[in-house]
């Protein structure tokens, strides 16, 4: 978040948040194969539970996947990998949604920071935020500062110390942008480098009803190529995506370089790599990345 063409784009307010519909997946179980008349030991059943809470977890939501995708995201978010140094950012880089502020660049102007602070205010009343809930709610859709100079961003760092604050932030960035991401991509059939994709552009692009936001960017890629979940190509599909996603992002002019994209994501699909299994080596605005 160290230059405008570095953060978020989200157009989604808080009337029209996301429009992605966290879609429920049903896990069929696979049985154990066994002979005729042959009694199902206990330990079987324990194996199979055991297999069946693993696979729940398999994609981005895994752990260790999930800490690849906030250090993807961080890296094109915030030219670093220490994405957890970012709770107590805050900015106004004059794209027109007032304060971004956090982990995942919650916006004064779209609703998001007002969700994530009502969340706080929620669990630690009289905290140093609350305060500015109803100025929040005024600017909410603009980019004014009204009511919230000339301390909220002190204040804001000092919430940052609080580990209440920071499970907050987790949790809203959870809520709004990686849990439908992934549920999504699940319904969709694909793996974990396509549920990336899907929630690194929601978190630019947000899921507004607008050209560019998510689910048109889910739709125009659905205009040429089907979904694994629909029979078809998950590579195919994927690069219809990306193809789409920097559609959208060239439809406006801080979001021109689409690096994050054709450096990045896309040298994990042409590699095959849909696990997004380390090592990982990518390129954003030119910065050069690795997990190992």
């Amino acid at each position: 978040m160290h230059a405008p063409h570095k953060r978020t784009a989200r157009r989604n307010t808080r009337s029209a948040r996301i429009a992605v519909i966290a879609v429920g997946l049903t896990l069929t179980a696979i049985p154990v194969t066994a002979y005729a008349g042959a009694p199902t030991h206990p330990a079987v059943h324990q194996q199979t539970a055991i297999a069946q809470q693993t696979a729940a977890a398999t994609g981005l939501d895994d752990p260790a996947k999930k800490e690849i995708a906030m250090q993807l995201v961080s890296s094109a978010e915030n030219s670093t990998l220490d994405w957890k140094a970012q709770y107590k950012y805050i900015e106004d880089i004059d794209d027109g949604r007032g304060y971004t502020a956090g982990i995942i660049g919650f916006c004064s102007g779209t609703g998001d920071m007002l969700d994530l602070v009502e969340l706080y205010t929620q669990r630690k009343p009289g905290n140093v935020l609350a305060k500015y809930l109803p100025a929040l709610r005024e600017v909410d859709g603009t980019d004014s500062h009204d009511g919230l100079d000339p301390n909220f961003t002190r204040d804001w760092a000092t919430a940052a110390s609080d580990s209440v604050f920071k499970q907050a932030q987790n949790d809203e960035r959870d809520r709004v942008y990686f849990n439908p991401a992934v549920s999504r991509g699940k319904a969709d059939g694909i793996g974990t480098l396509g549920q990336f994709a899907y929630y690194d552009a929601i978190v630019m692009h947000g899921g507004g009803d607008d050209s560019t936001s998510f689910g048109a960017i889910r739709e125009r890629a659905l205009a040429t190529a089907r979904t694994p979940a629909q029979g078809g190509d998950e590579v195919t599909y994927l690069n219809a995506f990306l193809d789409a996603r920097v559609w959208a992002m060239r439809q406006e002019e801080a979001h021109s370089d689409t690096s994050r994209v054709d450096t990045a994501q896309r040298v994990f699909l042409q590699n095959r790599n849909l696990n997004l299994d380390p090592p990982l080596d990518w390129k954003v605005y030119g910065d050069s990345f690795h997990i190992g």
